[in-house]
């Protein structure tokens, strides 16, 4: 009898617990369900939007006073502000930004990032805002005369449109190439005459070299425009944060917020006004 009784509860005991982790079970798939069914709920929910950044002119910098700054930085406080969050910046490393922003580390990529097809496959991107293409940049007392790059030292940001160019495109074919962490590294390597010339974004540019800045030496090779492109801000894919983003930035179109920011870093001429 005493081992009968002792069955019977036993028996209970394991139905009770695994009633209790169905119901557990199915209480966490319902919770996870909420979360990952609107993106946007979440990154309003929480009041904030983390953007996944990299430092560089005239895009996201630190200025004389130490505060960050920026074409992106103004424009992702400006759009944050029609969403009724705050915009939340943090750094990443660039071959990192798509496990990043899977992870929910960051919410979105806002960096000057090129739209391309293999990125709007993984991502959910925006309407794209800012034209842009792919320069070399040389000292300028090398670059006279340029006809392709035989011979020469290039880097480029790993994994960016410029590291494509360098690598793929013809007049750098016969080239010394060096991927390096950042735009902002690749013209500290020319400027120190460790590489000849560096492919960076045409943006990054007119912010970055030229008289009154920390690189008045480098100069933009005239040569034809490498890999023309658009930039575009990434979400998680399927997010439909994106559509409210888009909503955003029409506005800002709309209202003249987006050309007076683009105009204060003489970015006028590269806006996509649709």
């Amino acid at each position: 009898m005493k081992k009968i009784l002792a069955l019977v509860l036993a028996l209970t005991f394991i139905f009770t617990l695994c009633a209790c982790n169905k119901t557990n079970d199915d209480n966490n798939d319902n919770n996870n369900d909420k979360v990952e069914a609107s993106d946007k709920d979440y990154i309003v929910g929480k009041g904030e939007m983390i953007i996944g950044i990299t430092y560089f002119e005239p895009m996201n910098y630190i200025d004389d006073n130490g505060d960050l700054t920026g074409f992106e930085t103004e424009f992702a406080k400006a759009v944050c502000e029609e969403l009724g969050v705050t915009a939340k910046f943090q750094e990443i490393s660039w071959t990192a930004k798509e496990t990043e922003l899977a992870s929910k580390n960051i919410d979105c990529i806002w960096n000057g990032m090129t739209a391309t097809a293999e990125r709007e496959e993984a991502m959910s991107v925006s309407q794209h805002y800012m034209k842009n293409k792919q320069v070399l940049v040389m000292k300028a007392d090398k670059a006279a005369d340029v006809k392709n790059a035989d011979g020469l030292t290039i880097v480029a940001e790993k994994e960016s449109a410029g590291e494509e160019v360098a690598t793929s495109d013809e007049f750098f074919a016969k080239a010394n190439y060096i991927a390096v962490d950042t735009q902002s590294k690749a013209l500290t390597e020319v400027k120190s005459g460790t590489a000849d010339g560096c492919v960076v974004d045409y943006v990054c540019s007119i912010g970055m070299i030229g008289e009154g800045t920390d690189y008045a030496d480098l100069v933009v090779v005239e040569t034809e425009a490498f890999n023309e492109e658009e930039y575009g801000i990434a979400f998680r894919k399927g997010s439909d944060i994106t559509a409210e983003v888009n909503k955003a930035i029409d506005a800002l179109i709309n209202n003249g917020k987006l050309a007076e920011i683009a105009k204060k870093y003489k970015l006028e001429e590269q806006i996509i006004v649709k």
